[in-house]
């Protein structure tokens, strides 16, 4: 009979010492998954940081460009301009030193699409200077459709089904790139304005 009740109390404790361990496994599983949970946070965080500071990257290199392309950078003497060159050069590969890389996280779908996309805008780049006017109307079109409000242009339905089908980070590039590459045709064209109205000045300079 003692060796019985003996069992009964091993068993005993070997039920309660399995349960207690479950429990105990269950906390630290717990615990785990929140600190993983807060860990989330944190990357998503670093990433979109890191977004920023790519795009801010850009801002500056674009702005660099601009300022070297600017009609006040044409309207001064050759020395400052030599000497203006010099410093936004230093500038520029001072910011190109500057290497940040957002990783995106595709699926062969994701892929296709993307260099699909990017396949359409380089052959729009590549034709800008035989024909600026059609080609940034063409930008347009493609603008409009990555965006989600009305536009007073066409949208290129078969280039918005493409960028659809992108990842949502690659989505967002491939308009900021379209905006960018937008901006930079209406400096361009701007200038080739000025230019030939300098010219029309020169000639009617001349003609006196």
């Amino acid at each position: 009979m003692a060796q019985a009740k003996i069992q009964a109390k091993m068993n005993e404790a070997n039920i309660n010492s399995r349960f207690s361990r479950t429990l105990s496994m269950a906390d630290r599983s717990g615990r785990l998954l929140e600190s993983l949970d807060q860990l989330e946070l944190r990357v998503e965080a670093l990433r979109e940081e890191a977004a920023a500071m790519e795009q801010e990257r850009e801002n500056i290199l674009e702005m660099i460009q601009s300022i070297q392309n600017s009609q006040e950078m044409r309207n001064i003497c050759t020395g400052e301009k030599e000497e203006l060159n010099l410093t936004a050069n230093r500038l520029m590969g001072r910011t190109l030193s500057v290497e940040i890389s957002v990783g995106t996280i595709r699926n062969s779908q994701q892929e296709e699409a993307l260099q699909k996309a990017l396949a359409i805008i380089d052959e729009i780049v590549k034709k800008l200077l035989d024909d600026m006017d059609g080609n940034r109307q063409r930008l347009l079109t493609l603008r409009a459709a990555c965006v989600s409000e009305s536009q007073s242009v066409p949208v290129d339905q078969k280039f918005q089904a493409i960028v659809i089908s992108c990842a949502l980070e690659d989505q967002k590039k491939i308009k900021r790139r379209l905006e960018t590459l937008l901006r930079n045709v209406e400096n361009a064209e701007k200038n080739i304005k000025i230019m030939d109205h300098q010219k029309l000045d020169l000639k009617a300079n001349g003609s006196q």
